[in-house]
């Protein structure tokens, strides 16, 4: 098996994914902007969290007030999002499981569309971290989790500090201002921009994938050693995402590991 100059060289214990724009194609937040009539509104907010200021939660706060979600609404969200899912990003994340390898969601999406996502992807529940939203008995909005550290800027390298007692090395895939800070407290981060490209984001990603497919997550995340204990199907999803690598799908600024 042929060794690469940027190939990880001792194993990862926990693979972490964003949700929104990553793991799925859409945002929630809009999913919901738009259902409710307020999409321009959110839309701009939303993008200037992403690309420039990161999210806080003045703006979490601005953006929910804005949308005011129902309850019921909350599988709108769910459905959008695995109707956009990332194409490879399920068979990544079987791989990933098959190498025992945890993996989670840290996402400043709505838990009660993130998690039943995550679970659908075959991500266990427990392992999703998002932010609680309150509704009133007949389903209407009441408050967020303000106490949540995902809705602030620093919020992603809170939860990996907290992981880090449990998972040695640790890597983090996301296409966010907030994940970039989380990048800087993980052994690996991988930039994505297959959903939207964000060059704010990429100038500040050692690894920054630019094709749809997460495909090249796994040359990436895995050693050679453990390239060689694929299955004949994970080997398939390897080799696909090093072609995009070759092809140069997959921007280059450092080729050591960013912790």
């Amino acid at each position: 098996m042929q060794a690469f100059q940027w190939q990880i060289e001792y194993p990862l214990d926990a693979i972490l994914f964003d949700c929104d724009s990553t793991l799925s194609a859409v945002e929630g937040i809009t999913v919901l902007a738009k259902y409710n009539n307020v999409y321009p509104q959110v839309h701009a907010l939303t993008e200037k969290a992403m690309a420039e200021t990161g999210l806080n939660a003045g703006l979490y706060r601005a953006r929910l007030d804005l949308v005011r979600p129902q309850q019921s609404q909350m599988m709108y969200v769910i459905d959008a999002y695995w109707q956009a899912l990332t194409p490879d990003v399920d068979k990544v994340i079987t791989c990933l499981h098959a190498l025992g390898k945890a993996v989670y969601v840290v996402s400043a999406g709505i838990t009660q569309a993130v998690v039943p996502f995550a679970e659908r992807l075959g991500i266990a529940g427990k392992n999703v971290f998002a932010v609680n939203v309150s509704f009133d008995q007949q389903g209407h909005y009441q408050r967020f989790d303000k106490h949540s550290p995902l809705t602030t800027q620093c919020g992603k390298s809170q939860i990996v500090t907290e992981l880090r007692k449990i998972h040695k090395h640790i890597a983090h895939v996301g296409d966010g201002m907030n994940d970039i800070e989380a990048a800087k407290a993980v052994d690996r981060f991988v930039g994505y921009g297959g959903s939207c490209y964000r060059e704010s984001i990429a100038k500040l990603s050692p690894f920054y994938i630019r094709c749809l497919s997460l495909s090249p997550l796994l040359p990436l995340f895995l050693t050679r050693d453990e390239v060689t204990k694929l299955s004949p199907s994970a080997k398939t999803l390897y080799q696909r995402g090093l072609t995009y690598i070759q092809q140069d799908a997959v921007e280059f600024r450092q080729i050591v590991s960013s912790r």
